[in-house]
């Protein structure tokens, strides 16, 4: 079954997410995580929620603004770099906003950096007036334009955007970088970052008014409990009780603990949920303060 063939019910939810790329496994298994299981169809474009009424279809990244808009899908994962260029292409154009970003999902992290030739001094943004820049976020760079008040000519490519400089097409770049690898391959250097991108959770400005209401509050719960265990622990002491406030000091990304009374003494045990990385430094630094007994466990699910 292709997306174009589906019914037009509402009382299921259909997320659309990345068909193949680098998007495309961790949002799968971000909404595993959630609880969510599908069968998928032969074409392998759509997959038919089975533990719960949420609908996968798998696109194309750069199709999933437009089909949130159309009402083809209502919510979407897809790279935050995407969506900020499509809101401020239709902004151009004079359309209204349908979509949004909901949620910073934590992953594909990346950046929209301006890069220029390894031999040149860079001396700042005032640098390229007058230059030409290829990228493949024209709307985006144009923005950042008019905002440092800079006349520079936009050069819009599809791909390759790194070789242009090479092949006489521009001067410098703006372009997605990860490691910052393919950049150095071709002689060029980041200058400036005009965008911090990331996987985002997109659905429409406008609330549901159906069914699929609740299924999205539902699924933004599980979502937020997901992450926010991502690196989360639970930890495990004694203390005496005295001690109990320059301990917590010591932890301030814990939820208020649990405390408990030990045999009637002035010892304590307590249980407080971390949300940093417990490294071996803080183990010893708390131990150090009072604590013992020390004990850290993962926390598999958490639904506030």
């Amino acid at each position: 079954m292709s997306p174009s063939a589906l019914p037009a019910a509402r009382d299921r939810l259909r997320v659309a997410i990345q068909k193949s790329g680098r998007l495309s496994e961790p949002a799968r298994a971000l909404l595993a995580s959630c609880g969510l299981s599908w069968r998928e169809s032969r074409d392998r474009l759509f997959c038919y929620g089975e533990t719960l009424p949420v609908d996968l279809l798998l696109v194309r990244d750069d199709d999933i603004p437009g089909l949130i808009a159309d009402g083809v899908c209502d919510l979407g994962i897809v790279g935050r770099n995407v969506l900020a260029e499509q809101i401020l292409q239709r902004a151009n154009g004079s359309g209204q906003d349908k979509y949004r970003e909901w949620r910073a999902l934590g992953f594909g992290g990346c950046r929209l950096d301006i890069a220029v030739p390894e031999g040149w001094s860079w001396g700042g943004p005032a640098q390229l007036q007058g230059k030409r820049i290829a990228t493949s976020y024209p709307s985006l760079l144009q923005a950042w334009l008019r905002e440092q008040n800079i006349g520079a000519q936009v050069v819009p490519l599809s791909g390759s955007v790194e070789i242009a400089p090479r092949l006489g097409q521009a001067d410098a770049i703006c372009d997605l970088v990860s490691s910052g690898a393919t950049l150095a391959a071709n002689q060029l250097k980041p200058v400036l970052t005009l965008l911090q991108s990331e996987a985002v959770l997109a659905g429409p400005v406008a609330p549901f008014a159906d069914a699929r209401a609740e299924l999205a509050a539902l699924l933004l719960r599980r979502l937020d409990g997901v992450l926010r265990l991502k690196h989360s622990k639970l930890l495990l002491f004694q203390a005496q009780r005295q001690t109990v406030p320059a301990l917590m000091k010591l932890l301030p990304d814990a939820e208020p603990p649990t405390v408990l009374q030990v045999d009637g003494a002035d010892t304590v045990a307590l249980q407080a949920l971390c949300h940093g990385a417990m490294t071996w430094q803080r183990l010893e630094d708390l131990k150090s303060a009072g604590a013992s007994g020390l004990m850290v466990l993962p926390v598999e699910r958490m639904l506030a």
